[in-house]
C-alpha cells in the first residue's frame, strides 16, 4: 500500500527517544511505500499538508501532541487515518513520551471533523499485526457493562449542576478542544454558569499575594526544602491568587490554562496550586477545561469524595489502565505520603507527587464528543501498584479488560480527560444522563 506517513512529537517530552520510536516505526511499515516528511514533526506545517494519492494516513504520535499536529495532516476526509500510540513501561519516573494521550485527544478531533479514525496501540516490534488490521478496516466500540439508573440521585445532580458555576481561567491551549465550554454541552446540563477571568488577571492577582497563608498547607511534604524556595513561593502564590479569586467570585470549581503562560510568564506549575484547591473542596483542572471541572463537580456531589481529572496514559497486557496528570489530584486520594517535587517537563515546582490509594473507584467524563452532549461512565478498581509516574498517578482495574475499554475510547473519539473519584457512584451517574436526556457509552 501506499501510505503517508508523519511521525508527531512535542519537544517538551523525551525527544531523542521519540526519534528512536519513529525510526522503528518506519521500519515496522517497511513493506508499504511510505510518503510524508523524514523528520519527526514538532510545529504545524505553514498550511495544510498533502500526502497526494495514498490508500491510507499514518500518523504516530511518537510524544503527546495537541490536535493541531495531526489535524494538518488529514486533508482528505476520504483517506483512513491509523492513529499509533506507543506503550511506556510503568517506571515511576518521568512519563518520557504520554503517547496513548496523544492519539485519544487526535482521535476525539478527528472524528469530530468525520475523519475514517482507527487506531493501533503497540510497540513498533510487535506492531505488524496490529497495523495490518488496522489497514484492513475500523474497529467498533465495545460497550462496557451498564448499571440501572438512580432517578433521585440523577435529579439532584442535576440541580447541583445547573446551579454551580465554574471559574474559567484564561482559555484552553490551541488544540484542546475537549476542554472548550462547548455551548451545547452547558446548554444540556442546565446552564451552569461559566465566570472567566483572564490568565493575565490572575498572574495580577497572584504576583502581589502574600506566599504566607499557603505555606501551612505544604508544610509536610518531604522534598520540600530541597526545591528553588523562589520557584514554591511563585507556586504558592498562584494559589492563593487562584483561592482569592474564588472566594470573591463564588467559584464552585476552578478551570485553568494551566500552561504555557504559568511556566514562561509566572514561573510555576499551577499543579499544587490547584491541587490544594481541590483539598478546600473546589475542583480543578488543567487546559482551562471546562467540563472536565463539570464533571469534578458531579462526582464530588455523587461520592462526597474528593475527585481528579487526568490523562488515560497505559493499557498494559495484564488489561490494567494506568491514570495519570502531572500533579493536581487532591491529597485525600493519596496512598502514601505526598512528595514535593518539580514538574516533569518543565522542571519547575510545585508538584505533589503520589500514587492513588487502591479502592473502589468511578470514572466519567461529561463529553460534546462527536458533536453531542453525552456521558462517559464506568467503574473499577485502583490496585495496589506502585506509582506507574511522575507525579499523581494510579493503575485502574476497569470491571473489564482496558484493550476493550480503549477500543470504546477510541472508537467513539472520547475526551482525553477523565475525572476519577473513589467509590460506585455510576448509578446517580446514569440518573443524571438520563435525567438531562444524554447518551451514556459504558466504558
Amino acid at each position: 500500500m501506499r501510505l503517508g506517513f508523519a511521525a508527531i512529537g512535542r519537544t517538551t517530552f523525551d525527544v531523542a527517544l521519540a526519534t528512536t520510536v519513529a525510526d522503528r516505526a518506519r521500519a515496522a511499515l517497511a513493506g508499504h511505500r511510505l510518503v510524508g516528511p523524514d523528520e519527526l514533526v514538532t510545529e504545524a506545517p505553514p498550511g495544510p499538508f498533502r500526502f497526494g494519492d495514498v490508500d491510507a494516513i499514518v500518523l504516530l504520535l511518537a510524544t503527546f501532541a495537541d490536535s493541531t499536529l495531526p489535524a494538518a495532516f488529514v486533508t482528505e476526509p476520504d483517506v483512513p487515518v491509523v492513529l499509533w500510540g506507543i506503550p511506556e513501561a510503568r517506571t515511576g519516573a518521568r512519563l518520557r513520551l504520554n503517547s496513548l494521550c496523544g492519539i485519544n485527544l487526535a482521535a476525539y478531533e478527528l472524528r469530530r471533523r468525520g475523519a475514517d479514525v482507527r487506531w493501533v496501540y503497540a510497540h513498533p516490534d510487535t506492531a505488524g499485526p496490529d497495523l495490518e488490521a488496522a489497514l484492513a478496516g475500523p474497529t467498533a466500540a465495545l460497550p462496557g457493562p451498564a448499571v440501572d439508573p438512580d432517578p433521585v440521585g440523577g435529579a439532584a445532580l442535576a440541580d447541583a449542576l445547573a446551579s454551580s458555576v465554574v471559574g474559567l481561567v484564561g482559555d484552553p491551549p490551541d488544540g484542546f478542544t475537549p476542554c472548550r465550554a462547548d455551548a451545547g454541552l452547558i446548554e444540556a446540563v442546565g446552564r451552569p454558569r461559566i465566570d472567566r477571568i483572564g490568565i493575565a488577571d490572575l498572574f495580577a492577582e497572584a504576583g502581589s499575594a502574600d506566599p504566607s497563608p499557603a505555606r501551612p498547607l505544604v508544610a509536610g511534604l518531604g522534598g520540600l526544602d530541597e526545591l528553588d524556595p523562589d520557584g514554591v513561593d511563585a507556586a504558592l502564590r498562584l494559589h492563593v491568587g487562584l483561592r482569592a479569586e474564588a472566594d470573591r467570585r463564588g467559584w464552585d470549581g476552578v478551570a485553568t490554562r494551566c500552561w504555557p503562560e504559568c511556566f514562561t510568564e509566572f514561573g510555576a506549575a499551577a499543579c499544587a496550586a490547584q491541587g490544594l484547591l481541590a483539598d478546600a473542596g473546589i475542583p480543578a483542572t488543567c487546559e482551562a477545561d471546562v467540563p472536565g471541572t463539570l464533571t469534578a463537580l458531579a462526582l464530588r456531589a455523587a461520592a462526597g469524595a474528593d475527585p481528579v481529572v487526568v490523562d488515560l496514559v497505559d493499557v498494559a497486557e495484564d488489561g490494567t489502565m494506568a491514570f495519570w496528570h502531572c500533579g493536581i489530584a487532591p491529597a485525600s486520594m493519596a496512598a502514601d505520603p505526598p512528595a514535593a517535587v518539580v514538574h516533569p517537563n518543565r522542571g519547575l515546582p510545585l508538584l505533589r507527587q503520589f500514587r492513588f490509594r487502591p479502592g473502589r473507584v468511578t470514572v466519567a467524563r461529561l463529553s460534546a464528543s462527536t458533536g453531542r452532549p453525552r456521558l462517559a461512565l464506568g467503574g473499577g478498581e485502583i490496585v495496589d501498584a506502585p506509582r506507574p509516574y511522575h507525579g499523581t498517578s494510579g493503575v485502574v482495574r476497569m470491571d473489564r479488560d482496558g484493550e476493550a475499554v480503549l477500543a470504546t475510547v477510541m472508537a467513539e473519539g472520547l475526551d482525553h480527560h477523565y475525572g476519577l473519584v473513589h467509590g460506585d457512584v455510576r448509578a446517580p451517574l446514569a440518573g443524571l444522563a438520563d435525567h438531562l436526556g444524554l447518551d451514556t457509552v459504558w466504558l
